[in-house]
């Protein structure tokens, strides 16, 4: 097992290298650190010495990969690709364009997206589980027609309709939550009760309709017709063995929720006033903070490495057939 998870390990570490070159490219090298001055100071006739000065102030007045005039290793060292994406490895993100550290805002910021994110993760894979599993078992009736009818109106609304349709109409005209903002502590459940809420209905129907395709494929398999050929009754071969033997796909699924457990949800924590990573990473798109958007893509790439990294571990446990070596 040990020797899996390091070799997974130096597996993973191009991956991310990989990630990381291609986004500091992006930042860099199609954007130059001068056109990042002019959109940031807004003029339209922005001297020289400004662009400089906003350049200096930021570290972006150093060469991109290879300082010249430097001796021994700061010729690698002290350029903007070490500063803005090596030291990244060290979970040193540096600070964005508004002077603030980027790890201590990532930092407090983590808690209110978590708030949100986890119970909806929960909740929901236990939900869209529960509802594809009740389909299935009354498979080829009207209660099974009139499920995918609903999951497919559910998927076919746009998420930004539940949203406000929420809003409006949890908040403005039965004032049972507040309608957005954020408080710490125990007081925080009135604030994320309503998004959490509105996260499961709109996620719900493409979920389930998911897991019912799933379940009805593992009912064509061998050990299912065995299992009713020894006579065991059709609720005890749904859940004790088609749930089972599904266990690895919703294992694969659910391992790309696992990046938004800490990331937040982009439009829930916008509309909602939340405080998370989410509202974060939209604030610093809307003030063209590249340092923060770099920042955010090579965390959500990290956790996903991460989410593979413990899927694989987990299929052993689910699957005895699975050994890792």
């Amino acid at each position: 097992m040990l020797a899996y998870l390091i070799r997974r390990l130096f597996y993973a570490l191009p991956i991310l290298i990989g990630v990381n070159v291609i986004t500091f490219a992006l930042f860099f090298v199609v954007t130059t650190p001068d056109d990042m001055a002019r959109m940031h100071l807004g003029a339209k006739r922005v001297t020289a010495e400004a662009i400089e000065k906003w350049k200096a102030e930021r570290g972006y007045d150093k060469p991109l990969f290879w300082r010249t005039e430097a001796a021994g290793a700061d010729k690698v060292t002290d350029t903007i690709f070490y500063g803005k994406s090596v030291r990244m490895f060290a979970l040193d993100f540096g600070r964005a364009d508004d002077g603030r550290d980027i790890a201590r805002e990532i930092k407090a910021r983590m808690a209110p997206s978590l708030a949100v994110a986890v119970p909806v993760f929960v909740l929901g894979l236990f939900a869209a589980i529960s509802f594809a599993l009740l389909l299935v078992y009354f498979r080829a009736t009207y209660l099974d027609f009139a499920g995918v009818v609903l999951c497919v109106a559910m998927m076919s609304i746009s998420g930004l309709f539940y949203i406000i349709g929420g809003q409006w109409l949890v908040s403005k005209i039965w004032h049972l939550a507040p309608i957005s903002g954020y408080a710490e502590g125990l007081s925080a459940a009135k604030f994320v009760i309503l998004p959490v809420i509105i996260s499961l209905v709109a996620g719900i129907g493409s979920s389930a309709r998911w897991y019912r395709t799933i379940f009805l494929e593992e009912y064509t398999r061998d050990y299912v017709r065995t299992a009713r050929a020894k006579g065991l009754p059709e609720r005890l071969v749904l859940f004790r063995h088609v749930l089972r033997n599904a266990l690895i796909p919703i294992l694969t699924g659910a391992v790309v929720l696992i990046p938004t457990l800490f990331m937040g949800s982009l439009l829930i924590e916008a509309f909602f006033g939340i405080p998370g990573l989410g509202s974060y990473t939209i604030d610093a798109i809307n003030a063209q903070d590249f340092a923060v958007v770099r920042a955010m893509v090579f965390i959500g790439s990290a956790l996903y490495i991460v989410g593979l990294l413990l899927t694989d571990i987990s299929y052993t446990l689910v699957d005895p057939r699975i050994r890792l070596s």
